[in-house]
């Protein structure tokens, strides 16, 4: 538009329009005639204006989030406070279920073993005795433990009890080099001294020299006088490898342990050893070996000339 006379009248007219308009809405008060309009105008340019003041001042934004940030960090807390209880609930539930499995695997090894124990809990490892392979239990002389008594678990041989305090006792377990003990061959009943060798297969020297063993055979305690340190009949482990003999009076052999000593838990303390040696009774049952497929027999070897089977012999014509 040109800077003209009619311009600039026009311009005033506008001005004094927009006066009039606002007095008569400040003489209106709360029933002014404007209010209709002005609610209108909001209606349809409100959201516009809020979504552009929203994309346009960050200052705002960050001043709203300040004001929010209590309710936000409260409600996140919260989720995670409760996120930490679901997690400790079934972590004690899986430890509850190990526990269980383990003392119930427990008391069906003392069953078949009638071997009289008391049942404790692993609470530390290594001594201060400066053995190598050595748990302590939270089971002492209060609870009737003494020295030289077997220790097992759900698996077999766990160790034998070192030193004893009134709440407390030291194992030395199977697998420590100082750790020696007497067993017997499964079937055979062929005897050896089963001695530790740390994270390695034990170390068993058969007395009989020309004892016939092989990979998976399976021993247990001999047992000692009075049950002490060791009663009879627990299971101890199974044949891995034979040494050669070389013609020696003795026989050597490398047997891996039942016992997992690296995820020991709950053991039993034999506080009364069997009335009568269970022998073998005390092993697992062997895994029943799966059926397998009937090899087909191969049809006899055809002589040279001879008719194929289900061949009439040919005939020859006069």
């Amino acid at each position: 538009m040109r800077d003209t006379r009619e311009s600039r009248l026009l311009l005033v007219l506008l001005i004094a329009i927009a006066f009039a308009l606002i007095t008569v809405d400040i003489r209106g008060g709360e029933q002014s005639p404007m209010d209709g309009p002005r609610q209108a105008a909001a209606s349809a340019f409100g959201p516009v204006e809020k979504g552009v003041a929203s994309a346009v001042d960050p200052v705002g934004n960050a001043i709203s989030a300040v004001r929010d940030s209590g309710g936000r960090h409260s409600t996140i807390s919260r989720l995670e406070r409760e996120n930490a209880e679901l997690k400790q609930q079934l972590g004690s539930k899986d430890v509850t279920r190990n526990k269980a499995r383990e003392l119930d695997q427990l008391l069906k090894t003392a069953g078949a073993g009638q071997y009289a124990i008391k049942g404790a809990q692993i609470i530390a490892i290594g001594a201060a005795q400066g053995f190598s392979w050595t748990v302590t239990i939270d089971a002492g002389s209060a609870d009737g433990i003494v020295r030289d008594q077997t220790v097992i678990n759900g698996e077999g041989l766990v160790g034998r009890v070192t030193t004893v305090g009134s709440s407390t006792a030291t194992v030395l377990l199977a697998n420590d080099p100082d750790f020696t003990v007497g067993t017997r061959m499964e079937g055979s009943m062929e005897l050896g001294f089963a001695t530790g060798q740390g994270d390695r297969p034990m170390r068993v020297q058969l007395l009989n020299g020309k004892a016939k063993v092989k990979k998976g055979d399976r021993m247990v305690t001999f047992g000692s006088q009075a049950g002490k340190p060791f009663v009879p009949g627990v299971p101890v482990g199974r044949v891995v490898a034979i040494d050669p003999s070389a013609g020696s009076l003795t026989r050597t052999v490398q047997v891996e342990p039942f016992v997992g000593f690296s995820r020991l838990d709950i053991v039993g303390v034999v506080v009364e050893g069997p009335r009568t040696d269970p022998r073998d009774s005390v092993l697992p049952p062997r895994p029943t070996p799966s059926p397998t497929a009937a090899k087909a027999v191969p049809p006899p070897a055809r002589k040279p000339g001879a008719p194929t089977s289900g061949a009439s012999p040919s005939t020859t014509r006069s």
